[in-house]
């Protein structure tokens, strides 16, 4: 676990099950169905239970898709954290079809959603670097960076990455102590 202050807050590193982080939110890395899936969402979905799929299933009833880049809110059911919030990111094609802005815009959405929603400590995966293929190496500048933005704009107090690989740790600490 490693923290690096951000005035006025503190964004946070470490190692861990995102389903079970104490956090007043935890951030979802959702396809644009919200419909559950495997990695960090199966996690979230299973640790939220069973009213976890209908509140999803109301989401999209009322806006529809959720688009890339965008994010959604939920309780958090049976989980610690008081919110779940439902980012989806883009899915890699090589990185000139908009996926570092549209990366940067789901973490930026779920930074907006804490602020409307009072909370003030989010924990969030490494969005779009599993099944959807954006590697970590140019996701978590992007991420990093957008965290910052946030942190020193006050619109949470702690930010937390959580990486549930050794390996994914050290790369984004390493990225982390080069642009923070």
């Amino acid at each position: 676990m490693t923290r690096f202050d951000i005035p006025p807050g503190i964004l946070g590193l470490a190692r861990g099950d995102i389903a079970s982080w104490p956090a007043e939110a935890v951030v979802n890395a959702a396809n644009s169905r919200l419909a559950g899936g495997s990695g960090v969402d199966g996690a979230i979905h299973a640790a939220a239970g069973p009213r976890l799929p209908a509140a999803c299933r109301e989401i999209i009833a009322r806006r529809g898709e959720v688009k890339a880049g965008e994010a959604a809110v939920t309780p958090g059911f049976d989980m610690r954290a008081g919110f779940i919030i439902h980012a989806v990111g883009p899915i890699w094609r090589g990185g000139n079809s908009g996926e570092p802005e549209a990366l940067a815009s789901a973490y930026r959405s779920c930074l907006e959603l804490c602020r409307e929603n009072a909370v003030s400590t989010v924990a969030f995966p490494a969005i779009s670097c599993g099944v959807y293929g954006y590697p970590v190496e140019l996701a978590a500048p992007v991420a990093l960076g957008e965290l910052r933005r946030g942190l020193g704009e006050g619109l949470v107090r702690e930010a937390w990455m959580i990486l549930y690989s050794p390996k994914a740790y050290e790369t984004w600490l390493g990225i982390a102590r080069q642009i923070l």
